[in-house]
């Protein structure tokens, strides 16, 4: 018998939540942000999942070429451009786009002998001041691109940086910032990822990126992903491999940071950070053991968690545990590991199986 522990992947829910980013910008057309192995959740499967995307976006050429390999036709956009000039050959060879967002890159692109037409998206830095053009280059740097003889389309594009804050005023000056400094330029334009899906309807244009909305968690510190319409996609689970007894002044797991107060039942459930179940977790994170919430006791080891067994009396071995997912968000989660969801999300590890259900 192989380890319980799952990643339930439901493939619906990402549906669901791929029509609630179309709900919320019906005159936008939508990026599908699947980079990071679809954020934890597969990067083929999200893809297929997801097929009523317009376009896909990943972080680097080695995802984009899986996806071409497996038949994915869709347009694909690399976020990070190209880090070496032989990868714009295979960039256009698949009819894959690149971000242009730094000097090099751009002498790159004018440098580069291709066979085929190759598409852009030039990034402003319009105040995240992480990748992109400053504002003062736009112009110039738009100019040198459509003198290149191989770059066929140019669009526009910037990142916001406080959009997860729900008003702030720092977003409305990078939208204004955008606007006043790719104003006379063409090309289609994409500003908006999950938050300001939500949040900022100026800023969906031609394309929105959406990323973490797409699985079902909340962009936001403040609320969860139903709470804003969506659908959890993970269900991270296992199973009590073990149920204790011990008396009161036992102590838990490594360190024995964690003492008995009576005494009492401890279950043993098989998941810990080798799975990538947070160990900065603290004891009284909650789990749910068969659907009821208990809290998680002592230290995370490897390949196991404690928990609380005073309120499951009749809990035993077997016995199905959700770590976040389905009944437990998984933002609550991240927030007793003083974290977010994404690194979550995207730190599941490989020798977790991922199940499709529908």
């Amino acid at each position: 018998m192989t380890r319980p522990t799952r990643a339930l992947i439901n493939l619906k829910a990402l549906r669901a939540n791929l029509d609630h980013a179309r709900h919320l910008a019906p005159r936008s057309r939508i990026m599908a942000v699947i980079k990071a192995d679809g954020y934890g959740h597969g990067l083929l499967r999200v893809a297929r999942a997801l097929n009523g995307a317009d376009a896909f976006a990943v972080a680097s050429l080695e995802e984009a070429l899986v996806l071409r390999e497996a038949g994915i036709a869709h347009p694909i956009l690399l976020l990070s451009g190209c880090f070496e000039a032989k990868e714009l050959l295979d960039a256009s060879r698949q009819r894959i786009s690149v971000v242009i967002h730094h000097e090099q890159q751009l002498l790159m692109v004018e440098r580069a002998e291709l066979r085929s037409p190759l598409s852009v998206w030039m990034k402003v830095d319009t105040g995240m001041h992480r990748l992109g053009f400053p504002v003062g280059q736009v112009t110039k740097v738009h100019q040198r691109l459509a003198r290149c003889r191989h770059v066929s389309k140019i669009h526009l594009m910037t990142h916001l940086a406080n959009s997860d804050c729900r008003g702030d005023v720092g977003t409305a000056l990078q939208l204004a910032t955008f606007s006043e400094v790719t104003g006379g330029l063409p090309g289609e334009r994409s500003i908006a990822n999950s938050a300001a899906v939500i949040t900022f309807p100026e800023s969906h244009a031609d394309w929105v990126r959406t990323g973490i909305m797409l699985y079902g968690a909340s962009p936001f510190d403040d609320s969860n992903g139903e709470q804003e319409g969506l659908v959890p996609c993970m269900t991270l689970c296992s199973e009590l491999i073990a149920v204790n007894r011990f008396r009161q002044g036992d102590t838990i797991g490594y360190g024995g940071t964690w003492t008995c107060p009576e005494d009492m039942m401890v279950g043993v459930v098989a998941v810990g950070y080798g799975d990538g179940y947070p160990r900065a977790v603290p004891s009284g994170t909650p789990v749910l053991v068969n659907d009821q919430r208990v809290p998680l006791i002592g230290r995370v080891s490897m390949d196991m968690i404690c928990v609380d067994l005073r309120s499951q009396p009749r809990a035993g071995v077997g016995d199905p545990v959700v770590l976040w997912g389905r009944g437990l968000p998984v933002e609550e989660i991240a927030g007793h590991a003083s974290t977010i969801s994404y690194e979550l999300l995207c730190g599941i590890t490989g020798r977790v199986p991922r199940v499709d259900v529908y």
